[in-house]
């Protein structure tokens, strides 16, 4: 505890450092009837409807286990996942790394044309489509000598017109209605067009109209196929030649991911997964997560697992810009924010010096105020890296965090019966 805000470790730390408390100490949280916050030191046992319990070495640490309102949910408990995993998201991150690798490797072989003098880019996609073009762009911002522009709507902006400005039109289904408005557009204007999908009405379109269609071979929900819909972008613009060749940063980068996996799969016991500790302290609790630069896209990629995976309320804030106003709302209303928000921190060695000075200072001022946060680490020794085995870690807390809400990472009703709902009013 610092200054009254409570900072949560969910890295591993010495029996000694346990018992004198030294290092990131852990806290248990339990969160009484009317969840108002209890801390106590690491080892020291809470009874409340709800608690997370949590230590620092394997002697001291058992499976993480959440108890609400009778329910009881160990973070070890592999049998209970498969129970309400009804169709494998567990194998859809597990897989993560290897399908980043094949979007690379089946980039380089699909059908483009000899395009040149592209003046600017505009990737058009939805959900999971679009969160694999905010990664490409913020990875890019300092390679690609073009502009690149996200286009989440209909339509496309006025001055996208011309051989000169590439469209890229991404669905994972090929039926986003959104991104069919904006084909539609970019036909209409003249412009350059690549088609990403896995079929559907996209694909037929670019077909009749003899367009370059890049297909990719998954089943899943969109949002688990984040390594298709970055890596085929990836490999799209080392082959037109607007940034260099990205072979050896995507080897280091899926390295540095299968490496880290090993300590964040299910096998792996909650003492030495921080992903399940970062879980356990998520739940019940309003999540901002906070990234700059490469990061700020990971950010809202890990906001929308947990909205997705976890059917969990989360935002996601950019710095520097949320150092220009969201700063300034950390005082009310004083009984919601404190015991019921947490907010993670993104970091990587590649950073920005003054972002990552922005960061630590932000976090200090919300600790200051009384408000939870706690800090995520990218690994690896690139920004590819940096950016990916964060992506990959925070598929791994929301999974874990659905788990310990009990409910199946897959199935998104909400969003499938607003589509039906739109559907039926034309």
């Amino acid at each position: 505890m610092t200054n009254g805000g409570l900072s949560y470790g969910a890295q591993e730390c010495s029996e000694e450092e346990a018992r004198l408390g030294n290092s990131r100490p852990f806290f248990t949280l339990s969160l009484e009837s009317q969840y108002s916050p209890v801390v106590q030191k690491s080892g020291e046992c809470v009874a409340a409807d709800f608690a997370v319990k949590s230590a620092c070495s394997s002697k001291y640490f058992p499976a993480l286990v959440l108890e609400r309102l009778g329910v009881h949910m160990n973070l070890d408990d592999l049998a209970r996942f498969k129970e309400l995993d009804s169709q494998d998201m567990l194998g859809q991150i597990n897989g993560l790394p290897d399908q980043l690798n094949l979007a690379w490797q089946l980039g380089q072989s699909l059908p483009l044309p000899e395009w040149k003098n592209i003046r600017q880019v505009v990737i058009a996609g939805m959900g999971g489509s679009a969160i694999g073009a905010d990664l490409l762009a913020a990875y890019v911002f300092s390679l690609a000598p073009v502009p690149v522009v996200v286009h989440r709507d209909y339509g496309l902006p006025r001055w996208a017109h011309g051989e000169e400005t590439l469209v890229v039109a991404s669905s994972h289904s090929g039926n986003t209605e959104e991104t069919l408005d904006a084909f539609d557009a970019a036909l209409s204007n003249g412009c350059r067009l690549l088609a990403i999908c896995t079929g559907g009405e996209l694909a037929r379109r670019a077909g009749k109209h003899g367009l370059p269609v890049w297909t990719f071979p998954h089943a899943g929900q969109p949002r688990a196929a984040v390594g298709f819909s970055f890596g085929l972008l990836l490999a799209l613009f080392s082959r037109l030649s607007l940034i260099p060749d990205q072979s050896s940063a995507i080897g280091e980068a899926v390295t540095a991911m299968q490496a880290w996996q090993e300590q964040l799969r299910p096998e792996s016991p909650t003492v030495h997964n921080p992903a399940k500790r970062y879980a356990g302290q998520l739940v019940e609790r309003w999540v901002t997560v906070m990234g700059a630069g490469l990061l700020a896209p990971v950010a809202r990629r890990w906001k929308g697992q947990i909205n997705e995976v976890a059917k969990a309320a989360a935002t996601f804030e950019f710095l520097p810009e949320a150092d220009h106003n969201t700063l300034a709302g950390t005082l009310n209303p004083e009984d919601l924010l404190m015991p019921h928000t947490m907010t993670l921190f993104l970091r990587a060695p590649s950073d920005h010096p003054r972002n990552r000075l922005r960061s630590d200072l932000t976090r200090q001022a919300f600790m200051l105020e009384g408000l939870n946060t706690d800090v995520i680490d990218g690994r690896g020794n690139s920004p590819l890296a940096h950016m990916w085995t964060l992506i990959l870690f925070g598929d791994y807390m929301a999974y874990y965090l659905a788990m310990a809400y009990g409910v199946d990472p897959t199935p998104v009703t909400a969003l499938e019966n607003f589509k039906k709902a739109l559907k039926e009013r034309g």
